[in-house]
């Protein structure tokens, strides 16, 4: 079970959010789906310097705890052509 205030990493894209796998977010709240389907995950984003730039939720599926065996990385929030 992952605990609030916990960072975790995303285990899929997130195209409507500019959220890709592998992004690190922290987990702020827990939400009830209304249909009974798949509980979420209300997540707070931040860049890389640590300012807020994103709150999203999404199904508790898609995201895992970070591991020790893992490091961070850095993209842009812009796309370059």
């Amino acid at each position: 079970m992952l605990e609030l205030y916990q960072r975790i990493s995303l285990t899929k894209d997130f195209p409507e959010y500019n959220q890709k796998k592998g992004d690190i977010a922290m987990l702020i709240d827990t939400e009830t789906h209304p249909e009974r389907e798949e509980n979420g995950y209300v997540l707070e984003v931040f860049n890389a310097i640590g300012k807020s730039i994103n709150v999203i939720i999404v199904h508790k599926s898609a995201v895992e705890p970070l591991k020790q065996n893992e490091i961070f990385s850095v993209r842009s929030l812009v796309e370059k052509n």
